[in-house]
């Protein structure tokens, strides 16, 4: 997986890979919190909402360049929750610098 921490506090409670059945497909995921993974073969495994296609540090820039949460969410059919994940582990994880 491409995700790189910004710190590592505890290595020995690094995530587990979760295998579901979604669409009739398996999909295999680190899940970084509820909402955001990190999917092989998903966005090349940079961090995205489940079950969706939509990047982190897309939504990171979308809320940089002025929409609000509740836009974002209504525009891309998910929760407003999963934005405020997104603007949560961008404190963890560093979705722009980690795939240049």
């Amino acid at each position: 997986m491409a995700v790189r921490a910004k710190q590592i506090r505890e290595v020995s409670r690094l995530p587990e890979l979760v295998i579901e059945e979604f669409g009739g497909r398996e999909y295999a995921y680190v899940p970084l919190g509820e909402y955001v993974v990190a999917a092989r073969g998903v966005c090349s495994g940079r961090p995205t909402i489940k079950y969706t296609r939509l990047d982190a540090r897309h939504i990171i820039g979308m809320l940089r360049a002025g929409e609000l949460p509740e836009q974002i969410a209504r525009n891309h059919n998910i929760s407003a929750a999963a934005i405020a994940e997104v603007e949560k582990l961008a404190g963890v994880y560093d979705y722009e610098l980690s795939y240049a």
